[in-house]
Formats: C-alpha cells, structure tokens, sequence
C-alpha cells in the first residue's frame, strides 16, 4: 500500500491507487504510520473518508477542535475576517488581535500581558526566552514525561520522544519525573503516591546540577504524550514554591488543558496557583493555528526593559485572532465550560465500568474531557500492554473510532481520549461501546 498504511480492500475508495503513489512518492514521513484512510471531510465529533464512513474523532482532531470541526460560528468567522484583512505586517494591530489578548486577560487575572502567536511549540520558545532574559539564567527545567514543541529550547524541555539523534540539546536542560499515581516511585505506608518526598528528591537533585542560572520550571497540568498524567492536588503549589525558593520563574504550558478542556477555563484554576507565564495554542484556536503567551505586567515591563524579542511573521495575525475570539464566545455562550464537567463526568464512569468488565484496563485518570485509559497485560504487575493497546487500537477503528495510543517505556500503552466540548451524550455512550467492543475482540 503506502507509507506503511494496512491494505485496504481493493473496492473501497480509500484504495485510490493514485492518491497513495503520490503519497509514498512526496511526504516525507514525519512519525508513526498514516492511518489507511483518505478523510474527505469533517463536521461536528466525526472526520468522514471516502467510502463516506463516519468515524467518530475522540481526540478532537490533533486535541485541538474543541468546539467539533467545522463549527458554524468558526465557518462564518473566518469567511468573515478573510473579506476584511487575515494577515498584516507584524507591527500592525487590529481590533480582533487587542479584543482576543483583552478577553484572554479578563480570564486569566494576574495574566494581563498577552502575545499572540502560532503554535505551541513557537508560544513556548517566546515563554523560555522570556524567562530567560527576566531571570538573567539560561536553566530549563521540565518533567521526564514533557512534550512542549519540536523547536530548539522546546524540544530541550521535550522528554517524552525524540530525543536521540539530533545532537546536543540547550545548555542547562534539566529533568525532574513526573508524578504517577498509577506507578509511584515514592510511597506512603498504605501504597499510595508520596509525591512531596519525589519533589523533594528531584529538587534536591536539580540544586547539586544547577551551576546557579535557574531560569524556569516548564509543566503541563496534565501530562498527554506523557500518557496522561495529572498533577495531583497540592503540587502545583508546592512546584511553585520550589520556583520561588530559586528564583525561578513557573510557566504552565496549557496548550491541551486550556479553555474549558479540564473543567476549568484553564486548568490552573483549580488549584488555585496562577503561573507566572501561560501558554496556550491547540484549543485556543480550536484546530486552526493560534496560540497565547500569557504574563504579569511586572514580567512584561522587565522583559520590555531588557529588549525582548520574539519577531515573527505571523505575530498578531487578525484571522486566527478573531477566530479566538469566536471560540471565547461559543465556550461561554453554551455554557462549554459546564458542559466538560458533565460529559467528562459521563465519559470517565463508562471507562471505570470497562475497567471492572475488562482485566487488561490497569488505569483510568484525567480530568473532565481529557482522560486516559492504560492497558497492561497483568493488572498485579503492571506488565505494559503496548502490543495490546495497538490492537485495540486497531479494531477501534474498524468499527467507526478514533482513539491515540501512548507508548512509553515504563508505561502501559496509554489511550488519550479527549472528545470535543461539544460532544453529545450519545456520541460518548456510542465510543464506550466500541471501546468495550474492540478490547472484547482484541483480547479474545
């Protein structure tokens, strides 16, 4: 077939002989394998292929469509805003770039300063440099687990993959494990997980590396490629107060976790503990390119004083601002914020009811539409059940669903299931049933 895609049947549209040669002949491979389909078009929780099949998208595209795809209001706004003006010379405003960064500003009290980018990977290359030049260090310290980009300082603070072969990363790389609740390194007498004492530890070994330059601590509040590993209760502080003990500033990379994914407009929130740089991208701009780096005045005003730059071409773009925009207004006009909770709520109780009826589901954690579902081959060992989880995988999509598996050494294969905020509860009932149904075939 191509690019490592299963063979389809030679009846099936998605056999386009044409379509895959040019294919394997022009893309340069740039990951794991292409699914062996060829998506036509998409609209609300379902991409559609060329034999016309619906296939429900429980990762919301790339975690990234929040509001399902092709969401009218998104549709309107940017054939509105191409009629008027998309792109500009970087050193020119328009009304939907200061309307975005004060709407982002009203949400985020205590992170009034607000520059509009692209990616994540580029908002988190604008927040390090940031850092960098507040603090006067150059040390990065991120988790063990971290995805924060594939660009120079991002891809240093990267840990999950891709580490190998490139060459030497940023000076002053630093790496702490994050907390596993699942599989502790740290216990309790009564088994569970002593994260303060991991902290500690990590700390402690961070201060004999450090040559005095701290600069950063990088997290995400929910680790995703890290397999979907939440920041219990009471860590964000405690990793905050171990920044300000250093002087160190604390940045939240919310680019899966932000607006209204976790329950809370930003998942920060919930812990009460405001970081001292955000940044946002994916669900921001809900599956269009748009991010957010999100500061203090006082940062700003230090940063502006000492020269910062972070210049690109598509700095303050109107289009994709005001399609930022439109994402606050739907995620508060339906009440979406509300709506994560509870179908979040829904969605985690049917995966603890496969966790009950199937002995390979080790683990089910997350918080509102972000949750995890990690296979293991022996719940008593924890044995990874990464071949198992492929399989599941597999048959999922046979069957019409869509599901992102993560592999980890150390780790079960871990699902990433995370829905669009406007999934409905029949689509969820629907995912649970395939779920149960492939776990059922793959293990048989």
């Amino acid at each position: 077939m191509s690019l490592n895609a299963e063979p389809l049947n030679a009846a099936s549209l998605n056999a386009d002989p044409a379509f895959w040669a040019a294919a394997d002949t022009h893309l340069t491979r740039y990951g794991p394998s292409f699914e062996s389909i060829i998506v036509e078009r998409a609209e609300g929780s379902f991409v559609y292929d060329a034999d016309g099949r619906g296939i429900l998208d429980f990762t919301s595209g790339q975690m990234s469509a929040v509001l399902g795809h092709t969401h009218p209001d998104i549709v309107a706004t940017v054939g509105r805003q191409m009629g008027r003006v998309a792109h500009l010379f970087s050193g020119m405003l328009s009304r939907p770039v200061v309307e975005l960064a004060s709407r982002l500003a009203a949400l985020a009290p205590g992170l009034e300063r607000v520059q509009l980018l692209t990616t994540g990977a580029e908002s988190n290359e604008a927040a390090i440099r940031m850092a960098k030049l507040v603090t006067g260090g150059h040390e990065i310290v991120a988790f063990a687990q971290s995805w924060h980009g594939m660009t120079g300082a991002a891809a240093a603070a990267t840990y999950s993959a891709g580490r190998r072969g490139y060459g030497p990363v940023a000076a002053g790389s630093f790496v702490i494990p994050a907390p596993n609740s699942y599989r502790p390194r740290f216990t309790h007498p009564d088994g569970s997980n002593d994260w303060q004492a991991e902290l500690d530890d990590a700390f402690s070994l961070i201060d004999r590396q450090s040559t005095g330059a701290l600069a950063a601590f990088i997290a995400e509040p929910i680790l995703s490629s890290g397999g979907i590993l939440e920041l219990p209760p009471g860590y964000l502080r405690a990793l905050k107060r171990k920044c300000e003990e250093r002087g160190m500033l604390l940045i939240l990379d919310e680019a899966q976790t932000g607006i209204a994914r976790t329950g809370h407009m930003f998942a920060f929130q919930r812990d009460g503990v405001t970081p001292d740089i955000m940044t946002l991208s994916k669900t921001l701009g809900a599956g269009l390119p748009l991010a957010a780096v999100m500061t203090a005045p006082d940062i700003e005003e230090k940063a502006f004083e000492k020269g910062f730059l972070f210049y690109t071409t598509h700095v303050s773009d109107p289009l994709p601002a005001a399609v930022g925009v439109t994402v606050l207004d739907v995620v508060e006009r339906d009440g979406l914020v509300e709506q994560a909770t509870a179908r979040g709520a829904r969605l985690k109780d049917g995966l603890l009811s496969l966790q009950q009826r199937h002995e390979c589901v080790g683990d089910v954690r997350g918080r509102g539409l972000l949750l995890g579902l990690e296979i293991v081959l022996d719940r008593g060992t924890k044995e990874p059940g990464f071949d198992l989880g492929a399989k599941i995988m597999e048959e999922a999509m046979t069957r019409g669903l869509s599901m992102n598996i993560v592999k980890l050494p150390g780790m079960g294969g871990v699902f990433r299931i995370a829905p669009a905020l406007t999934v409905t509860e029949a689509e969820i009932d629907r995912g649970l049933e395939i779920i149960s149904d492939s776990i059922t075939a793959a293990t048989r």
